[in-house]
């Protein structure tokens, strides 16, 4: 019973994070971890994610920005593939701390460069930005569902508002999390069984998703990148002591 209300609020969590605050994501990550192994538990948790994925983009339907997407897709199928291999050969926990601190890190530089800055940053029109973080969260969806952080910090240097950055973010893991379904296939990880838990925990999901929705037209701009901030400290946090 009380595996099934934790499944529960992960759901929940993963409804309100993707029309809310992604970085909130990682905290259904570690229920899941905590209640199955962890290898099995990223194609479980793959499932209620695609399942949010379409949630959102609902929601925030005309809010994507596809400019910023097509930047990034070309270069997460080497992260997938990359984490595809270490998920083969690399000890979990210690992958998980050392994705987290990778975040940490990004996080403070993120907040450095917005101290020096009154406004976006022209950082993530760079080729090599756009390389680097679309490798960085096909690889750390890939080993840890953790890539939401990784989003998180690009958009925010991007400077868009708060609907297209849910929106853009949204658009891009339903692509992301889609392409990822044959890797976990491969691996042996993704069976009918995670599509039926998907499916009973569906309800969970929807609700979570319209209450973030209805969260987020009451918070501020300034406040969203904040918590934004916030929530990705947190997650990278949550992978280095879980």
């Amino acid at each position: 019973m009380v595996v099934v209300a934790l499944m529960v609020l992960a759901a929940f969590v993963i409804g309100y994070s993707k029309t809310a605050l992604g970085g909130l994501a990682v905290i259904s990550v570690a229920i899941f971890a905590s209640v199955m192994p962890a290898k099995e538990s990223t194609a479980a948790i793959l499932t209620l994610l695609i399942v949010g994925d379409v949630v959102a983009c609902w929601h925030y339907r005309r809010d994507a920005d596809w400019s910023l997407i097509r930047r990034l897709l070309p270069a997460v199928l080497p992260g997938l593939v990359l984490g595809t291999l270490f998920l083969r050969a690399v000890d979990d926990t210690g992958l998980r701390r050392s994705i987290g601190a990778v975040l940490l890190v990004l996080v403070l530089l993120q907040i450095w460069v917005k101290s020096r800055s009154t406004g976006a940053t022209t950082t993530h029109h760079h080729p090599v930005a756009a390389v680097t973080a679309g490798t960085a969260a096909g690889f750390a969806t890939m080993t840890a569902n953790a890539a939401g952080s990784v989003m998180a910090l690009y958009l925010s240097a991007s400077g868009i508002d708060k609907r297209r950055f849910i929106g853009t973010n949204a658009w891009f893991f339903l692509i992301v999390n889609l392409s990822k379904l044959p890797f976990s296939i491969g691996l042996g990880l993704m069976h009918w069984g995670n599509v039926g838990r998907a499916a009973l925990l569906a309800p969970a999901i929807v609700l979570g998703g319209i209450l973030g929705h209805a969260t987020i037209s009451r918070i501020s701009q300034a406040r969203f990148d904040v918590a934004v901030l916030v929530a990705s400290a947190g997650a990278a946090l949550a992978l280095i002591v879980r």
